[in-house]
């Protein structure tokens, strides 16, 4: 018999998997943002809340993803929850010196930490988003969750940092020996080119809570 958290726990897994957040997910659906929420779980009077057939068949219709899908991540996850805590960084904070290392991965601990689903990845960490610079498509608050060591091609979103310290989130446009071409996620802003020479690190997005 399926019980009501081995339910919830598939649809956070399905979220996590589908690289979005619980509100994110429902968001996809066509469905409130906040139907998939914890506290919407729990009833007024302490009875558990059930996600309805409805609400399911929506989202594997906006994810394209099978029943059989999702009924393996609840034989999978039946007891699913973050197993894994990453550093979490601001975008000011990216700026300032002292924060990583030269392979662009947290050093020391004067940091916040995210709970996050074990991954692959091993060297992998947390940035706030600050501002509206990186709008539509990131906003202030989200987080997402970068890697300095996955493998990068023409047309992923990766996070930048300069030798001077700035850091900005863009898509890989091209990549040479001696120059890095960068398109902004936010047409309001200009694409931008660095020298190799004046990037002290690259690093992919590989999730965001959208």
């Amino acid at each position: 018999m399926l019980s009501h958290d081995q339910i919830w726990s598939a649809l956070d897994a399905f979220a996590a998997r589908s690289g979005l957040t619980p509100s994110g997910l429902a968001r996809k659906a066509g469905l409130d943002p906040t139907a998939f929420n914890r506290s919407k779980r729990t009833a007024a009077d302490g009875r558990p809340r059930w996600p309805s057939t409805e609400s399911i068949a929506k989202v594997l219709d906006a994810t394209g993803a099978s029943l059989d899908e999702f009924m393996a991540l609840i034989a999978r996850h039946g007891k699913y929850k973050p197993t894994r805590n990453l550093p979490l960084i601001g975008f000011a904070q990216a700026g300032k010196g002292g924060f990583f290392d030269d392979g662009g991965f947290p050093v020391g601990g004067s940091w916040d930490e995210v709970a996050f689903p074990e991954i692959s990845e091993d060297k992998v960490f947390a940035l706030e988003i600050a501002g509206e610079s990186m709008q539509p498509v990131y906003r202030d608050g989200d987080v997402i969750i970068v890697s300095p060591t996955a493998s990068l091609r023409r047309g992923d979103r990766v996070v930048v940092r300069t030798v001077e310290g700035e850091v900005m989130a863009k898509e890989l446009k091209r990549r040479t020996a001696k120059t890095v071409e960068l398109r902004s996620l936010n047409p309001d802003h200009e694409d931008r080119m660095f020298n190799e020479q004046d990037i002290a690190w690259i690093a992919r997005i590989i999730w965001a809570s959208q």
